[in-house]
């Protein structure tokens, strides 16, 4: 057999690219090591450490570099992702995401020589913390401003009172941040995750919602039934074992006139739609944690991260559902409503 006609130009071009996402995974953990040690904040520090630090900084071009003083500085924009912890662009945390894939790395293996699934709270402790510190920001800047009013009806809703359900509520940034704009109406946050809901309880504590936020251990099929006004999925339901049963039992506990909102990670409905950076991260995570996390749950159907407007339609259908629209998206997300 002939061997193959090798381009050296394409090579070379993808021999770059990948030395540049390997930089890329040891620039990340540069990022967090600088935001741990609250060195982007300072640029100050052990001396030799530092100035390594900040070598590999400039070089990634996280930091700019002056040689006439040999000094270093963080922009403005640089300082919102890597500095400003309440910037909605913050970013450090996520790297705490990969850095527990790679500690999981051989769960994932058995996982794939097997078959079987990986719950969630089997995951390093850095994949819930990860998870929860980089979505609070992307929350907390759209979530009361942009994405509720984008639902039909349900900020009159709120405003009057209702009991409002957060299926699958993590830490609970989500459910603290509906109680602070919302004081008329009682939140109740429900997970599986044990260390979830503790975290989510002394987050609404910390935040002086206690009083109406509450937290209950439990799967998203069996939660009480308060005839919600409005039911959120927020980044999760793609990584339940059964997500038609749990969008089931979200209609047979809403009440009349009442909402299901859907957040679900931005995807186009076919592969080829979307051969993205952001989808590559997507497919990346959906292959470690969220496939892993939906077989271990039974399985029924394993939507992933990518599953697109067109499948979670098809769910909601399923459910029983009658109206299922698009209200709103970002380059990460899709916003969604659900009513019957």
């Amino acid at each position: 057999m002939n061997a193959p006609v090798i381009d050296q130009t394409k090579l070379e071009s993808f021999v770059a690219q990948a030395v540049g996402d390997l930089s890329s995974a040891y620039g990340g953990v540069m990022v967090s090591l600088g935001s741990k040690l609250g060195l982007y904040k300072a640029l100050a520090g052990a001396e030799r450490y530092v100035g390594e630090w900040l070598n590999a900084q400039a070089a990634g071009g996280y930091v700019g570099y002056h040689a006439v003083s040999d000094t270093y500085e963080l922009s403005p924009e640089q300082a919102m992702v890597l500095a400003d912890e309440e910037s909605p662009v913050f970013i450090p945390h996520a790297w705490q995401v990969p850095a527990s894939m790679w500690f999981d790395e051989e769960r994932t293996l058995e996982a794939f020589r097997t078959g079987k699934g990986v719950a969630w709270g089997d995951h390093d402790g850095r994949l819930q913390c990860g998870v929860a510190a980089f979505y609070r920001n992307g929350y907390r800047a759209s979530l009361v401003p942009e994405w509720l009013p984008a639902l039909e009806g349900v900020v009159e809703q709120l405003e009057a009172g209702i009991d409002v359900a957060d299926v699958g509520c993590g830490h609970g940034h989500s459910t603290v941040l509906m109680a602070q704009a919302f004081p008329r109406s009682r939140f109740h946050g429900f997970d599986a995750h044990a260390a979830s809901i503790d975290a989510a309880r002394r987050n609404a504590a910390a935040a002086g919602v206690a009083d109406r936020v509450s937290f209950e251990l439990t799967q998203a099929v069996n939660y009480p039934d308060r005839q919600y006004g409005l039911i959120c999925f927020f980044d999760c339901l793609h990584d339940m074992g059964d997500p038609i049963a749990a969008a089931r039992y979200a209609e047979q506990v809403l009440a009349t006139g009442g909402t299901v909102m859907l957040v679900e990670p931005y995807a186009q409905y076919k592969v080829e739609n979307n051969l993205s950076t952001v989808s590559r991260m997507y497919y990346a995570a959906s292959t470690t944690i969220c496939c892993a996390h939906a077989i271990s749950g039974g399985g029924t159907l394993v939507l992933g991260a990518q599953a697109g407007e067109a499948r979670l339609a098809e769910v909601f259908r399923k459910a029983g559902f009658t109206h299922f629209r698009r209200a709103a998206e970002t380059p990460f997300n899709l916003i969604l409503q659900a009513r019957r």
